[in-house]
């Protein structure tokens, strides 16, 4: 049985932790509001860009180049994840979720026989990949030094794909994100950069016809590299957002169960106390009889 004092300084540091964590955990709430309004904010531009290129795409004459970003490379032998994480933890399975599906993505392709490699976007991430795939990770981005993330960052990213896609060094490549949906609910996902994946590129009953100047191809030419960048910019922000709202809940279960460890405690302590108290009277009590 622990002593006393044992006892006294486990439940001075249990309290200690729990104003940490509460600390962190209204630190994340002041933080989430904002991540939360710039990943909304991000998302009907990314939408209306994503029109854009499909009415673009569906435009293309049967038999007209396509762009490279948009068509590919016409093989699917080399696959490059983009794999965007986390700079810090205490964030529960924030981290860990977008890493094991990278992680389940890339052990399915290998199954396949396909050849993958990594451009790590975050140090968690990087932590866990390297664990398995150390030699497969190709490009490592750290963001700590960033204060306030911006297109500057999407398109720094963007920039490295393009790099290694026009040295040869891929076919295809995805990006692993978190989706921000709530503070309880961060869903990890996977888009496809490279080939572009567009939707909708059938034309439909009703829809305006439009004419371009210059032609599909050239627009398609200038906006899809800045496409992939918002795509990008878009995962950071979700990204942010969703380590926020994962982190505040964190902290809140941590906060909750240090509370019902003192409990625990100080029930311990109080037990342990009345104990003594209660041997040393019948210790009292016993001398006493026998004088």
């Amino acid at each position: 049985m622990p002593s006393l004092k044992a006892l006294r300084n486990r439940i001075a540091s249990v309290k200690a932790t729990r104003k940490i964590t509460k600390a962190m955990q209204m630190v994340a709430a002041a933080k989430l509001r904002r991540a939360q309004a710039a990943a909304a904010a991000a998302r009907p531009y990314a939408e209306r860009m994503s029109a854009v290129l499909a009415n673009l795409a569906g435009g293309l004459q049967e038999g007209a180049g396509a762009p490279r970003l948009l068509s590919g490379t016409g093989k699917d032998d080399v696959h490059l994840l983009v794999v965007c994480t986390g700079e810090r933890g205490l964030s529960g399975a924030f981290n860990s979720a977008i890493a094991r599906l990278a992680r389940d993505t890339a052990l399915r392709l290998q199954r396949d026989g396909k050849t993958v490699k990594f451009l790590c976007v975050g140090r968690k991430g990087y932590d866990i990949l390297r664990r398995t795939f150390a030699n497969q990770i190709v490009e490592f981005v750290d963001l700590r030094a960033v204060r306030e993330l911006g297109f500057a960052q999407g398109d720094m990213i963007a920039r490295k794909v393009f790099a290694l896609f026009d040295a040869g060094q891929f076919d295809v490549a995805t990006l692993f994100f978190s989706r921000f949906k709530s503070v309880i609910s961060q869903v990890p996902t996977a888009q496809r950069l490279i080939p572009a994946e567009i939707a909708g590129t059938a034309k439909t009953a009703g829809q305006a016809a439009y004419e371009y100047e210059p032609d599909e191809e050239t627009i398609l030419g200038d906006l899809l590299p800045r496409n992939i960048a918002v795509q990008i910019f878009g995962a950071l922000l979700e990204n942010n957002a969703s380590f926020y709202g994962a982190q505040m809940t964190a902290m809140d279960n941590a906060t909750r169960n240090a509370g019902d460890m003192i409990n625990r405690l100080t029930l311990n302590y109080n037990r342990t106390r009345q104990a003594m108290i209660t041997k040393e009277l019948i210790e009292i009590i016993s001398g006493a009889e026998a004088v």
